[in-house]
């Protein structure tokens, strides 16, 4: 049964860092594509970030281009998203998601082609 569970969120202040964590259990996750997806109060989920199987591919949404940085360990946790300089826009519930596909056209920000998500974990930045 596969399972993916979030940690590293909390309460920090504007222009602060955190770091996810994504650990996962279950098949090996080397050959998915791994992403960062958040929600908001109030409103849709959104993506933030994704990398393909190879780690050697990141895709981001522009709204946190130069500020978060996804990488991935497929030897131990299967990804990370480390955000800098935190704005209080950035304020909601991330989610670590898992999908075994490929994108030719390099789209790796739609929801519905991650199969794997993660419970959530609550990200509150303060001004």
């Amino acid at each position: 049964q596969v399972q993916l569970v979030e940690s590293g969120g909390g309460l920090v202040q504007a222009g602060d860092s955190l770091r996810l964590s994504c650990a996962a259990s279950g098949p090996s996750f080397s050959s998915y594509a791994m992403a960062w997806f958040r929600q908001a109060p109030g409103k849709e989920r959104e993506f933030v970030a994704a990398t393909r199987w190879t780690g050697s591919s990141t895709y981001y949404a522009d709204s946190v281009k130069g500020r978060f940085t996804i990488s991935r360990d497929n030897a131990k946790n299967p990804v990370y998203l480390q955000m800098n300089s935190l704005k209080p826009e950035d304020t909601a519930v991330y989610y670590c998601a898992a999908g075994r596909f490929y994108s030719s056209s390099g789209t790796y920000s739609r929801s519905t082609d991650y199969e794997h998500w993660g419970q959530g974990i609550q990200v509150t930045v303060s001004s």
